[in-house]
């Protein structure tokens, strides 16, 4: 399979002069000519605002042309390459190297960062694109891709000094998994209780603590490390650090079993004493706390998208049974009250996915988008959870057992309602906007 980047970059000229949104329906995609602009048609420096003042208005899904390409490409490498591995990966609880190296070859795990670096220069919501099909066939492979693109490249790509971004972003973009420590045993939802302690030296700083919950922690070698430089300043301390794998001091003190997402890797770090040169610090000190609500905010979209992923999989993949299944003499999928339960979980996955893509949308656009990440995040991973167990029940017996991914999606589904902001958090950053939008 060709590279994304240069799948891609023929579209990068022809899209500033002659863009063609498109509409994806399901699988396969179906490009819609339109004469009007979509939002998301050119590849954009992330940093860049889109005038949105004279697009005309156009649904939500409408892919542009960059953005179906990317759906197809990773749909393709999805089912051939990752679906074979899928229920061996969550048996072994592990991710499968070869596939980890095949992302990068693809392109997909540098989605936004620019071609000078090695990436492919996309925008945001190609990025969702690709975690959204991703999660169609496997949930901890998109997580993966997820983390790594939206919370790490950001965070680099947002807040890291020129020389930092010279050093890691091609390497993040062609070999380099990352990985985003926030978590600690004190500190889950109240993220910012952390008590990892970073103390300045005469040659940068060191530090100590631990870190829980950790996704891509195996496999990455590249940690960005949240850390208190002044704990007498609260919140207002915390700092922003990376610390690479084989630094003195830092280690892996255990990889969690879990109840879903088996084959992505979540383990507990320890930092004794880590010593941190000064060049390693991300963006200024101080100021850790405001970077991770930013990438928080855009992560939540990430994961929306997964959930979404997630849902069409299993709605998918049930469907189909229950149109080849017969029992009475007909197709189960053809009595009325199998009809009545399908309809509505479509209905409520393609509510979720416009909740999903107007907040990546809104995003792109420098609009405020903290309540949509927050609902559609929210929303999806509350779709997920029916979608999938509903899924199980319409397979019968074929949908309990380990053979296919029914199962599978209903217990990766659990984690949406919790990673990266949990569902009663959502809940309250809703009602605290609402709050402030309404009260007189």
């Amino acid at each position: 399979m060709a590279s994304l980047v240069r799948a891609l970059r023929p579209l990068a000229s022809k899209a500033t002069s002659s863009a063609r949104p498109a509409v994806r329906i399901a699988r396969p995609s179906r490009i819609y000519q339109h004469g009007a602009r979509s939002l998301s048609t050119t590849m954009r420096q992330r940093s860049e605002v889109v005038d949105i003042t004279d697009i005309p208005p156009t649904p939500i899904t409408h892919y542009s042309e960059t953005e179906t390409m990317m759906a197809d490409s990773v749909s393709k490498f999805a089912n051939e390459v990752i679906a074979p591995k899928v229920r061996d990966m969550d048996e072994a609880e592990e991710m499968d190297p070869e596939i980890v190296e095949q992302l990068f070859e693809q392109g997909f795990m540098g989605v936004e960062i620019p071609e000078e670096f090695g990436g492919a220069g996309m925008n945001f919501t190609a990025a969702i694109v690709g975690i959204e099909e991703l999660a169609r066939v496997d949930p901890s492979v998109s997580v993966m891709v997820d983390v790594h693109n939206t919370l790490v490249n950001t965070a680099v790509l947002k807040y890291a000094s020129a020389e930092l971004k010279k050093k890691w972003l091609p390497k993040l973009a062609t070999s380099t998994v990352g990985s985003f420590c926030l978590s600690e045993p004190v500190s889950g939802s109240d993220a910012f209780a952390l008590a990892t302690k970073a103390t300045k030296t005469d040659a940068g700083y060191t530090i100590t603590g631990n870190k829980m919950w950790i996704t891509n922690s195996m496999e990455a070698d590249f940690f960005i490390v949240f850390a208190n430089l002044d704990h007498s300043k609260g919140y207002k301390g915390i700092s922003a650090f990376i610390v690479e794998k084989g630094m003195k001091g830092f280690s892996i003190a255990k990889k969690e079993k879990k109840l879903g997402i088996k084959a992505s890797s979540t383990c507990v770090l320890n930092f004794d004493d880590v010593e941190i040169p000064k060049g390693n610090l991300l963006g200024e000190e101080g100021q850790g706390y405001k970077y991770a609500i930013s990438l928080l905010n855009e992560g939540r979209i990430g994961i929306a998208a997964q959930m979404t992923g997630l849902a069409l999989g299993a709605f998918e993949n049930a469907a189909k049974y229950a149109f080849e299944r017969k029992q009475f003499g007909q197709a189960i999928g053809d009595f009325q009250g199998m009809q009545h339960q399908m309809a509505q979980c479509y209905t409520e996955i393609a509510a979720a996915r416009a909740l999903v893509y107007n907040a990546a949308r809104k995003k792109e656009a420098g609009e405020d988008f903290v309540k949509d990440a927050a609902m559609a995040k929210l929303f999806a991973s509350q779709v997920a959870g029916r979608v999938s167990g509903l899924a199980i029940e319409w397979m019968g017996g074929m949908g309990f057992v380990r053979e296919g991914i029914a199962e599978k999606m209903w217990r990766d589904s659990k984690i949406g309602a919790i990673y990266e902001g949990t569902s009663n958090i959502q809940l309250t950053t809703i009602a605290k906007l609402l709050k402030a939008e309404y009260k007189v």
